[in-house]
């Protein structure tokens, strides 16, 4: 094990880096966080405190702290023990209200004190999900998820939102229904009796002694049940999808685990890797929530297909949950070394084809996302202004697949080997801190100094080119043995379009692809898709059967071949897909392509499902659908 800093990780902040935060980190920082919160999900709340111990980073400059907080009742602050003067101030969109507490004493540098707030979140919390009984599996019980990232912390609790300060975590949450939390389970006690005819509750506790940012904050409580996947490793599901989620996860983790340890030879951190399949209303993929991954129930294909998912975010507890970018400028060094690392796990597990294969597929979401913003988009660079906007405007494949040919730009400068001696070097030297890309620029000139030809090649490389230039990087030649016969049948399809020559589609076309294959004929058909009749799409829908197949990542864009097409019987199953499933990957693009066939059915979709969906994926939606309008 690595062992840990006896030094708060903040003490090594030097200036505030971080421009979606209103607090004043560089004074103090949050060295460890108690929560203790009771779940009410009558009133779709958590009422209770938090006590936060921080230490002073500055000598005796400031007699307040500030904290980012937004649509909180906030009830009493003490100051070690005492009442002091606090204040909410006036709300700067999007990043809350920040909260003033004054302190009795300015505290000398070094010197740590706590303040404890008691409070409860209201029904404007932009961090969690409140499902009704009806809106999960059983229809039994309710059910409440969080996701924090990327500044929805401060509105479960006042914080320092912003990953440039990480601290550890304790968790007390009262609630009559299971609960989990980003840290170690140590126990289910103090049972109180039911009150008024409800039902009686449990406190369930957590530590996280590896300090994390605040967005890693996570919880969630609900009919919950547990199997084991792996020697370190278990699923979390309700019950009725127990058994299908542990078929579809078992044996997966620890492949993995060893995977990644033979590339970034650091030990995993986090004690246990454990995974909790959400209700559908999730909005993203997965969650790296430490000790507990979220994710989606899409990856639960029956084909074990879609389990890569779990590579990524596996491959967070080291790249952004271990080392963490200081800010959501700089986001490509979680999600771009993520990625890497995923494909690294890949190529170690089904062979070298299958990280080219990966890389291929990430190009196409890469070239989506930039044609969507525009090729000279400040979005669509690799360090980001975020000055004043809101991070999850921001958020696409860009920090992923952009992120990723960053780092892959430099194992083809570098030499394979010659990289593979770095990565190691890069996780030690930023373990348990975070870090920005002028920190990872410097770590890696400074580790081939010695080395001529290494040295010489970074001195030659355009490093603003590759922070702040728009739009795609170079494309490397990628291994195309999987994607070449997807391609094959895609141009016969494209052929047939475009200049009417016949085609006998079969079943034994697609005999033995995987579902990433499928994928990938589906992303080259959507190119030409306007060009298809629509007894072409039905066509391609019966023979492949795509509109029938359980996995998302299928029929998700054999619909958006049919919304591009305007054949009207994909419509009204595009609709019902749409509330069945809340993850913004196949929820936005697919909003778009509705509102472009019939916009009518999309907005009229939207607004029944509009509860349906988490907070993030409403307010994205929304504005996909009626830009500024509402």
């Amino acid at each position: 094990m690595l062992s840990r800093p006896t030094e708060a990780v903040a003490l090594a902040i030097k200036t505030p880096r971080d421009p979606n935060t209103l607090s004043n980190y560089h004074n103090f920082a949050t060295k460890h966080t108690s929560a203790d919160f009771e779940i009410d999900f009558e009133e779709r709340v958590l009422r209770g405190g938090v006590e936060l111990t921080f230490e002073s980073l500055s000598e005796r400059e400031s007699g307040e702290v500030i904290l980012d907080s937004s649509f909180l009742d906030i009830k009493n602050i003490k100051v070690n023990g005492k009442e002091v003067k606090w204040a909410v101030k006036n709300r700067v969109e999007p990043f809350g209200s920040p909260l003033s507490i004054a302190l009795p004493d300015k505290p000398a540098k070094g010197t740590t004190f706590t303040v404890s707030i008691s409070l409860s979140t209201t029904t404007k919390c932009t961090a969690l999900q409140w499902l009704t009984p009806a809106q999960t599996a059983n229809k039994k019980h309710p059910y409440m998820f969080s996701q924090c990232q990327a500044i929805h912390a401060r509105s479960v609790f006042p914080c320092q939102d912003t990953p440039d300060v990480k601290s550890t975590f304790s968790f007390a949450l009262r609630s009559y229904l299971p609960v989990l939390a980003s840290g170690l389970p140590t126990g289910a006690t103090n049972y109180e009796a039911p009150k008024k005819g409800g039902n009686g509750t449990l406190k369930y506790t957590f530590e996280q002694k590896v300090p994390i940012p605040s967005y890693l904050f996570a919880v969630a409580s609900g009919d919950l049940a547990s199997a084991s996947i792996g020697p370190r490793s278990t699923v979390w599901s309700g019950p009725e999808e127990l058994l299908a989620c542990q078929k579809e996860l078992e044996g997966e983790i620890e492949p993995f685990m060893k995977a990644i340890h033979e590339v970034v030879a650091l030990p995993y951190q986090w004690t246990q890797y454990n995974c909790l399949i959400l209700p559908p209303s999730f909005p993203y993929g997965g969650m790296e929530n430490p000790v507990w991954t979220y994710a989606t129930p899409s990856i639960i294909s029956g084909d074990k297909q879609n389990v890569d998912v779990i590579a990524h975010e596996l491959s967070h507890s080291w790249s952004g949950n271990l080392v963490s970018a200081a800010s959501w400028e700089h986001f490509w060094l979680n999600e771009g070394w993520t990625t890497y690392l995923e494909r690294r796990i890949q190529a170690a597990i089904h062979g070298e084809p299958h990280r080219d294969f990966s890389s291929i597929i990430g190009w196409k979401a890469l070239q989506e996302s930039v044609e969507r913003y525009g090729a000279d988009h400040s979005y669509t660079k690799l360090v980001i202004d975020l000055k004043g906007s809101d991070p999850d405007d921001a958020f696409s494949s860009i920090p992923y697949e952009k992120g990723f040919h960053a780092l892959y730009a430099f194992e083809l400068l570098l030499g394979k080997s010659t990289w593979d001696t770095f990565i190691p070097h890069y996780f030690k030297t930023f373990a348990f801190k975070s870090v920005d890309s002028y920190e990872f620029k410097s770590c890696l000139v400074d580790f081939f100094s010695s080395n001529a030809e290494a040295s010489k090649k970074l001195e030659e490389f355009d490093w603003d080119k590759l922070f702040y230039a728009p739009g795609l990087p170079p494309k490397p030649k990628f291994d195309e043995t999987l994607v070449k016969v997807c391609f094959e049948l895609a141009t016969k399809w494209q052929l047939h379009a475009e200049k009417g020559e016949n085609i006998s589609p079969k079943k034994e076309d697609i005999d033995g692809w995987v579902a990433n294959q499928s994928v990938v004929f589906l992303e080259r058909v959507q190119s030409f898709a306007e060009k298809l009749s629509t007894k072409d799409v039905a066509l391609i829908g019966s023979t492949y059967e795509y509109g029938k197949s359980q996995n998302i990542e299928l029929v998700s864009r054999f619909y958006s071949i049919g919304l591009r097409a305007k054949w009207t019987e994909c419509y009204e199953p595009t609709a019902e897909l749409l509330g069945q499933i809340g993850r913004m990957k196949f929820v936005r693009p697919l909003f778009r392509l509705l509102k472009e066939a019939d916009r009518g059915l999309a907005e009229r979709t939207f607004e029944k499902n509009r509860d349906f969906y988490h907070p993030i994926c409403r307010q994205m939606v929304e504005k996909d659908l009626y830009g500024e309008e509402k």
